[in-house]
């Protein structure tokens, strides 16, 4: 597919990479040439330097021809601007717009573009870390029948297999571990370090279950 990256700073320049990376064709856009060093060495996509609201800075993007469009500058004025120019005037499929001041979200929602708000979000998960209990239901599939749940695992499970966990509990999955903010999909004898956090699918019976095995008691 067809990607551009409107903005190489330190998301842009790492968007661009990653979205290279996974096979795609990508450009990279910014009205400073030397923001494309941020770039990893590895990126073999194009560059265009130049006004990002230029229609020919556009265009030698080849917007015309875009399967989706990223704008991730540190200006959510110019955000709104080229996200709302690539969606109305060149019709780009996925168009998605970073927001960089959260008081400045409702002008962007008013356009009605695909939002991706950076502090708010970093500033909402690091608050949950914070201060999260020992689990708390992330999503809900159905009427709440089955929810995936994230839990802490306590110094009493630190250096217990993984499979251990769940041994028994039919009514629970393990979907994923995160160590020091890396997930991972671990084999059944990982071993369980405190602090790790786990996401397990899992009905209101297996959850229950699952806390009091971990020792968290009847929390809700």
């Amino acid at each position: 597919m067809n990607f551009i990256v409107i903005g190489c700073g330190r998301v842009g320049a790492e968007l661009a990479l990653r979205l290279y990376k996974s096979g795609h064709q990508v450009v990279a856009v910014d009205q400073n040439e030397a923001s494309f060093n941020r770039i990893s060495p590895e990126f073999r996509g194009r560059t265009v330097w130049g006004e990002t609201l230029r229609q020919d800075v556009l265009e030698r993007a080849g917007i015309q021809n875009a399967d989706g469009l990223a704008a991730v500058t540190n200006s959510d004025t110019l955000n709104a601007a080229v996200a709302h120019a690539a969606r109305k005037i060149y019709q780009v499929p996925v168009v998605v717009c970073r927001n960089y001041d959260p008081r400045l979200r409702g002008m962007l929602e008013a356009f009605g573009l695909q939002i991706v708000s950076s502090t708010a979000w970093g500033a909402q998960r690091t608050e949950e870390l914070l201060t999260s209990v020992s689990s708390r239901a992330l999503f809900s599939a159905g009427n709440g029948e089955v929810e995936i749940y994230e839990l802490v695992i306590p110094e009493s499970w630190a250096g217990r297999a993984w499979n251990d966990l769940c041994a028994g509990n039919a009514e629970t999955l393990p979907v994923a571990l995160t160590r020091a903010g890396r997930a991972i999909l671990p084999a059944a004898g990982t071993k369980l370090k405190r602090g790790d956090m786990l996401n397990v699918s899992a009905t209101f019976d297996g959850i229950k279950s699952l806390r009091e095995r971990l020792g968290f008691g009847a929390e809700a």
